[in-house]
C-alpha cells in the first residue's frame, strides 16, 4: 500500500507528516514508524506526526519519536503540524488542536512563521543536575558558561538515563548566555541524539532562565543550532502560564512511499 506524506522542518528539527484519515498507520506500529523516520531506509526525520480528525478541534496531532515511541508533545512538530493543517485543511487562520498533553492553539504570524501555545508549567524543580521543567514533556535544563564546543551526545545520554528521572528518562538541555543571548542545545529521548532544535526544550530553558534570574525578560529570543525561536510567558508561583512558542515551520517536500 502506498501512502502520501509531507516532510517539514522547524529550525532544523525535521518531521514526517501523514494525514491519517482514514486510519492508515496503527499508532502501536513502532517498527513501521521508526522505519519511516530512518534516514537510510526510510524518509528520514527526527519524528513523525499523524494528523487526524478530532471533534471540537481542527485536528488531533499524534507525535512519535524516531524510535517509534509516542510523545505527548513536540513544540517544533506542533508548529509544522499547524502549518500543514492551515495549508491543506483550514486555510491560514487561527486554529485549535489536540495533542497528547491537552489542547493547544496556533496562528500564522508571518511568511513561514507559526506561533503555538504551550501547556502551563505547573512545577519547576531543582535537582542535583539542573532544573526540571515539564513543557508537555519533561526537560532537564543545565546551565554552563559556553555550550558551543560541548560533546552534547555524551553529556545528554548520561543524564537522559539517570535513575533520578524515572524509567521514562528526560530530555536534556545545555544552555549558555553568551553576549547577552540565550543559546540552547538539546539531547532528545526517543531520538537518542542531539537535534538541531527542540521547541519544548527551548521553552523550558527560557522559563528556567527567568526563574533563576539569568534572564530577566519574559519575551526571550533563543538560539539553537538550527535557528532562532521566540518564547513568551508569565512566571507564576508554581511555574509559568500564557506560554507561546514562535518560530519557522517550513514545508520541504511531499511524496508517497510503499508500506
Amino acid at each position: 500500500m502506498k501512502i502520501l506524506f509531507n516532510k517539514y522542518e522547524g529550525a532544523g528539527n525535521d518531521f514526517v507528516l501523514i494525514q491519517n484519515n482514514p486510519s492508515l498507520i496503527d499508532h502501536s506500529d513502532k517498527l513501521l514508524i521508526s522505519k519511516l523516520c530512518d534516514r537510510r531506509f526510510g524518509i528520514g526525520a527526527d519524528g513523525l506526526m499523524l494528523i487526524e480528525d478530532y471533534e471540537g478541534y481542527d485536528f488531533r496531532m499524534h507525535y512519535f519519536n524516531s524510535d517509534g515511541s509516542a510523545g505527548a508533545m513536540c513544540g517544533n512538530g506542533a508548529r509544522c503540524a499547524a502549518h500543514f493543517a492551515m495549508r491543506h485543511m483550514t486555510g491560514f487562520r487561527d486554529l485549535s488542536f489536540m495533542a497528547g498533553d491537552g489542547p493547544h492553539t496556533a496562528q500564522p504570524v508571518g511568511p513561514g512563521t507559526t506561533e503555538i501555545s504551550i501547556t502551563d508549567v505547573r512545577e519547576i524543580r531543582e535537582t542535583p543536575d539542573g532544573i526540571l521543567v515539564n513543557t508537555g514533556v519533561p526537560h532537564l535544563v543545565v546551565f554552563t558558561e559556553d555550550n558551543r564546543d560541548s560533546d552534547m551526545v555524551a553529556f545528554g545520554r548520561k543524564l537522559r538515563w539517570s535513575p533520578l528521572y524515572s524509567t521514562e528518562g528526560v530530555n536534556v538541555n545545555l544552555a549558555s548566555i553568551i553576549d547577552g543571548k540565550l543559546y540552547v542545545r538539546t539531547y532528545e529521548r526517543g531520538v537518542e541524539d542531539e537535534t538541531l532544535a527542540c521547541g519544548t526544550g527551548i521553552t523550558a530553558t527560557a522559563i528556567a532562565a527567568a526563574r533563576i534570574g539569568k534572564n530577566v525578560t519574559n519575551e526571550t529570543e533563543v538560539i539553537a543550532r538550527g535557528g532562532t525561536l521566540h518564547v513568551r510567558f508569565t512566571l507564576t508561583e508554581e511555574g509559568a502560564s500564557g506560554i507561546f512558542l514562535t518560530g519557522p515551520a517550513t514545508f520541504v517536500f511531499s511524496g508517497e512511499i510503499e508500506i
